[in-house]
């Protein structure tokens, strides 16, 4: 993106803008999509060892989310200062925040781990999951507590390189974060074993070690690519490099402002993802099958709201540099572009996954109950689909504006006051099939808020978050 262009004060045409949010989130919907077919393969691999299996790792999958909601939020409250001083030309402070945010990395993530490692044996009995699995279900979770500080400095590596202007580096890291996954799940899930390939057979080394492999498997791709994007963001990025001219010193304007954008966002996936372990603990009643078909159509979906988060990413970015620069007309045109065109990208995509998830649901498991039961569910959530990107692109937008208070009260509003009270009274009458009735409508009543948010346009009245 030509920084330049925006500081100018000259006029962009509405194709230019286009391109510009095309090609700064095509390279994170291309590694979403890498990211999506690995998760496809991963939960495939998985659900070949049986529906069990597949329960254990649903079981604990909210509150594994509910982790990384936190550590996003510590990424952003720092990452959307470094896009607004970018834009306004303040690269030396831009530096300096960058500094102060991997030493509140630091203690963030000791805590963090700590307290995950702390409620790993109790958790799955918390969850009210079946006895059978919490050996695998606790022992997942373990394993996943002990590389969250590679996860977070993974997410705040990449969240800084793409505030930047690099959506390329992360992009690409991730998508190897899931060619790794797999690859370590292929040798740490199943036992040695002899592949064929037409006339070929070759032997393949395997640990044997089942859904404790799974989770080693993640935590070591966690490992290897955090080491590679930390290298990016602190020895080859042009603009925050440690090599350039900066500060380590703590300063109290520069953690204000963080706190201010990351506490709300941070209480935000808070109440998205407690809703999720609360959702996780109504569907847990239902039974094994239930369970393993909910994580299998959650991951089934996934293909679907892929345009949304590489969108989102960019909006993020955009909205945050052209509010540094004082361009608040492009923050605008920005956000409503990037809305509109997340809108009838995940239309498309919900459309095509309403015919094409039997066959995804093939791949994932060999269980034919749960892919019957998987492929009704989410075809009954299928017509949410734009009205869930319009969400996931404003709450970007709004986050590059810093405008995070207001959307984590939305979500808890609509997350608790309308998820989790209508699923908990329909699930014992209608099962899963209801519990995901009332996802549709809580995603389509969450999107209109968004939408209404974003249109009002009350967060650009706030202005940058940084001193010029």
């Amino acid at each position: 993106m030509n920084i330049e262009l925006l500081r100018s004060g000259a006029a962009i045409p509405r194709r230019q803008q286009m391109l510009m949010v095309f090609r700064l989130s095509l390279p994170a919907i291309l590694a979403q999509l890498s990211s999506i077919a690995m998760q496809y393969i991963d939960a495939a691999m998985v659900g070949s060892l049986g529906k069990n299996a597949t329960a254990s790792i649903g079981l604990v999958s909210s509150t594994t989310w509910l982790i990384g909601g936190l550590c996003v939020g510590t990424s952003v409250g720092f990452s959307v200062q470094v896009a607004q001083h970018i834009g306004a030309g303040q690269e030396a402070k831009a530096r300096d925040v960058f500094r102060q945010a991997l030493q509140a990395l630091l203690v963030f993530s000791i805590l963090t781990t700590t307290l995950s490692i702390g409620i790993s044996a109790p958790l799955p009995v918390w969850l009210g999951g079946d006895s059978a699995l919490y050996d695998d279900a606790s022992r997942y979770f373990l394993i996943y507590s002990c590389a969250i500080p590679f996860a977070q400095l993974r997410q705040l590596s990449g969240s800084m390189l793409q505030c930047s202007g690099d959506m390329k580096t992360p992009s690409i890291l991730n998508t190897i974060l899931c060619f790794l996954d797999v690859l370590f799940n292929a040798v740490l899930i199943f036992p040695s074993h002899t592949v064929t390939c037409g006339s070929i057979s070759f032997p393949l080394p395997g640990a044997g070690m089942g859904v404790t492999g799974a989770a080693l498997g993640t935590s070591l791709s966690e490992v290897c690519v955090a080491i590679l994007m930390a290298g990016a963001a602190c020895f080859r990025s042009k603009t925050l490099r440690l090599t350039l001219p900066g500060s380590w010193k703590l300063q109290k304007q520069c953690l204000l402002t963080a706190a201010k954008v990351a506490i709300p966002l941070s209480l935000d996936h808070i109440a998205l993802c407690s809703a999720y372990v609360a959702a996780t603990k109504i569907v847990a009643p239902l039974g094994t099958m239930a369970v393993a078909a909910n994580s299998l159509a959650v991951t089934a979906e996934s293909l679907c709201y892929m345009p949304g988060y590489g969108i989102g990413s960019a909006a993020t970015t955009l909205v945050g540099q052209t509010i540094g620069a004082g361009r608040t007309d492009l923050a605008r045109a920005f956000s409503r572009l990037s809305v509109l065109m997340v809108m009838v990208m995940m239309g498309c995509t919900g459309v095509l996954m309403y015919f094409l998830c039997p066959y995804a649901f093939l791949l994932l498991t060999p269980d034919r109950a749960v892919r019957q039961l998987g492929t009704q569910v989410l075809r009954a959530e299928l017509f949410s689909e734009p009205l869930y990107g319009a969400s996931i692109v404003a709450a970007g937008a709004l986050r590059g504006a810093g405008d995070t208070l207001i959307p984590s009260i939305m979500n808890l509003v609509s997350m608790w006051g309308v998820r989790i009270t209508a699923s908990a009274y329909f699930a014992p009458k209608y099962g899963l099939m209801g519990v995901w009735l009332v996802m549709a409508f809580e995603l389509c009543f969450r999107g209109i808020l968004f939408l209404v948010r974003l249109l009002r346009e009350k967060w650009l009245e706030k202005g940058a978050l940084i001193e010029s």
